[in-house]
Parts: structure tokens; C-alpha cells; sequence
């Protein structure tokens, strides 16, 4: 009889940490460890410390991160310590407890101005400082442990938290009239998939091969083209135009082609992705008694 596998889930308040407390009923093997930032704070070593000298992990899945995208342009310090020195330091702590690590990094690593989909081994180049700080969390935990699994992902949503899809919801509702961007470029994320997907792997019982995997849901949109489709879907009468990126200035540049190539995760571990609309659809069913 097989024992169970005890997962710590940092971040577990956010939106692929909700995900994962949602499918904590699917895994009946896996014994789950949620914290939110208020009950671990992954930027306070000693708290780590004593809290993995507590417990017996068999896995760690680091959901916590800063993503204030905008914010993190002034609040450059902050956004450096979650998403880089904390990182780094529960990949070492989890090498030091044999405890598999697994991290959320993000599209935003690169700058954007590809014209074919992202692979793994592309270079980096962050064009905003949220995105620096992830890649340079990516670099900390390699540099910290090399078993180390590192999934990049983009344009998440959920029914948790705050996303694009529920902000168009709710905006569809209440006017009639919004602009939304249609010169950038990329594939949403699901985060219930992804969450999924990493349970799926952990599963089993042999190691997982590390290094970094890109995931996200197939497709390749606009944002304007996903804000069309979850207006079709919830049944919104609103007018919604394309606008360029210059007519809605953020203290943040966005990358403007942001498409990931999932070749590698679907040929590793022989799973199957979703497609975006499919998936769309399967969110805004559980929203749509709250829109």
C-alpha cells in the first residue's frame, strides 16, 4: 500500500492556490498543506525553516508570488524578495529536505517581440520588472536545486481571485460600452487545467524529469478576442472595440507576443491540453451565477 504524499502548497489563498485546494477531493493519496501568505511567509527564512522542521513533505508547490505587475515597477524590492530570494531559498530548503520543489514562473521572462511560439530554452528578456524578478527566481532555484521543476504560464484566470475574465464580466454587466486590447498577443490559462496537470504529474511514483515546461491552454488570441468570446459565453449585450496598446498606457510595458510552446510538457508526460474555448467555457459556467 502506497503512502501518502504530503504537499505543501505555498500561496494557497491566490488563484492556482484555490485550484488546488478545489482538487483536494480528486487526490485522496495526497495529504495537502495549504498556507497563505499570513500563515508562511515564504520571505521569512526562520519561518521556513521551522515550518518544514514541523513536517514531512514529499512535494512543495510554490503558488506564492508578488504579481502586481504595475506595482512592481516601484515596488521593485519587494517584488525581488517573494519572487527571487524567497524562491530560491525554499528550492535549497527543499533540496536540504529532499522535498520535490515546484514553481509558477511566467510568459513574462520574455520580451515579446518573437513572431513564433515561446520554447523553454529561448533567451530571456524581461521587459517589465515583475517579469525580472520571476526570471530572476527561475535563476535562484536552479542555481539552489537542480531536481527542480519550473512551469511557465501565462495569462491566468479562474474563479478565484482577480483575473481579465472576471473583471470583462463584470464590466460587460455594468456598461455599454468597454475598449479592450487587441495588438497583444498570447494563450490564456486555466488555472484549474494547470493545476490539474501537476497533480497529474507528481502522481506518479518516479521522479519527474526537472527543468522548466511551458503550459498553457491551446490557442493562440488577442486579448480583444478573448473578451469577445466571454461576452458570447455569459450573454452580454455590451459593445466591446479594439484598441491599441498606446490608448490604454500602463506604468508596465506587456510583452507583445507572449505565445508558449508546449511541445515539451505534452511530449514528457504524454498529457493532453485543453483548448482555450473549451476551457473558457468551463470557468464561465461556474461564474455565471455570480456574474
Amino acid at each position: 500500500m502506497t503512502s501518502k504524499k504530503n504537499i505543501l502548497v505555498t500561496g494557497a489563498n491566490g488563484q492556482l492556490g484555490m485550484e488546488f485546494r478545489a482538487l483536494e477531493k480528486k487526490y485522496p493519496d495526497f495529504r495537502f498543506y495549504f498556507t497563505s501568505k499570513d500563515e508562511l511567509s515564504i520571505a521569512d527564512p526562520t519561518a521556513i525553516d521551522q515550518y518544514f522542521s514541523a513536517h514531512s513533505f514529499s512535494h512543495c508547490i510554490n503558488c506564492a508570488a508578488y504579481t502586481a505587475v504595475d506595482a512592481a515597477e516601484t515596488e521593485k524590492k519587494t517584488a525581488f524578495q517573494i519572487n527571487s530570494i524567497a524562491a530560491g531559498y525554499l528550492a535549497a530548503i527543499c533540496k536540504k529536505m529532499a522535498v520535490q520543489f515546484i514553481h509558477i514562473s511566467t510568459d513574462y521572462v520574455f520580451d515579446g517581440n518573437g513572431i513564433t511560439p515561446y520554447k523553454e530554452f529561448y533567451k530571456a528578456n524581461p521587459v517589465n520588472m515583475y517579469g525580472e524578478t520571476k526570471f530572476q527566481g527561475e535563476q535562484e532555484i536552479i542555481k539552489n536545486n537542480k531536481a527542480a521543476l519550473i512551469f511557465r504560464t501565462s495569462w491566468v484566470y479562474s474563479i478565484y481571485g482577480k483575473n481579465f475574465v472576471k473583471t470583462m464580466a463584470k464590466l460587460m454587466t455594468e456598461k455599454d460600452v468597454i475598449g479592450v486590447v487587441n495588438d497583444q498577443v498570447g494563450s490564456p490559462t486555466y488555472a484549474a487545467d494547470l493545476a490539474d496537470t501537476i497533480l497529474t504529474i507528481i502522481s506518479d511514483n518516479e521522479p519527474p524529469v526537472a527543468g522548466i515546461y511551458h503550459y498553457c491552454n491551446e490557442g493562440v488570441i488577442s486579448w480583444f478576442d478573448f473578451a469577445m468570446e466571454i461576452k458570447r459565453l455569459i450573454g452580454s449585450n455590451c459593445q466591446v472595440n479594439p484598441i491599441a496598446t498606446t490608448a490604454y498606457p500602463t506604468p508596465a510595458k506587456r510583452p507583445q507576443y507572449s505565445v508558449l510552446d508546449t511541445s515539451k510538457i505534452r511530449q514528457t508526460f504524454g498529457i493532453t491540453i485543453p483548448d482555450w474555448k473549451q476551457s473558457l467555457k468551463k470557468c464561465i459556467n461556474k461564474l455565471l451565477p455570480t456574474v
